[in-house]
């Protein structure tokens, strides 16, 4: 059973993302929409602003173990997972393979899903939850396109490889073009 995106929403503007950025320097609101540059190039800073920026999405068929590796991101998120208690699912659990499907929700800010993919796009995770994670970059660069191009393994985004075994991706033409990707504000 393959796990999917159930729906991906949005909550926030780029327009509340701009005014909450022209706050902390001393500005007025603005009427104007920022541009596709502005955004990537605040991004790419992690300003604080770019946490109103929230999106909303569900797993359905996710198996458990993946939920797991998932769950252990904590800043940002917000997790809502299927139980698998026995009183209220009426199956004991105590036998339940690690491979059991649940339904995981979550509700992340920008910053947050940012440092999420760089722990989960590594090639270095497991390839399942890679997989899980890209369905949720895929979904949010459908919608914000310029938050999906700053969804990048750890290495791309450093420059360098900060694990303690290396996958051997750094260093290769395909990082390269990676890291030049990323780093491009058009």
């Amino acid at each position: 059973m393959e796990s999917k995106i159930k729906f991906l929403r949005v909550k926030g503007t780029w327009r509340e993302v701009a005014d909450a950025a022209r706050t902390t320097i001393r500005q007025e609101e603005g009427t104007k929409e920022p541009s596709s540059k502005w955004k990537k190039r605040i991004l790419l800073a992690e300003h604080s602003p770019i946490r109103k920026l929230c999106f909303n999405w569900k797993w359905t068929d996710l198996p458990y173990w993946v939920s797991v590796h998932i769950v252990r991101h904590k800043y940002g998120i917000e997790h809502f997972v299927s139980t698998q208690r026995t009183d209220r699912t009426g199956i004991d659990r105590t036998g339940a393979r690690q491979d059991t499907p649940v339904m995981h929700e979550c509700f992340a800010n920008a910053q947050a899903v940012m440092f999420i993919s760089r722990r989960r796009l590594c090639h270095q995770a497991s390839p399942e939850t890679t997989a899980a994670w890209k369905q949720v970059v895929a979904a949010i660069a459908e919608k914000e396109p310029e938050v999906a191009e700053c969804c990048v393994p750890e290495c791309v985004y450093r420059g360098f490889c900060p694990e303690f075994k290396s996958c051997g991706f750094c260093g290769t033409e395909a990082w390269k073009k990676a890291v030049a990707k990323y780093r491009e504000v058009k």
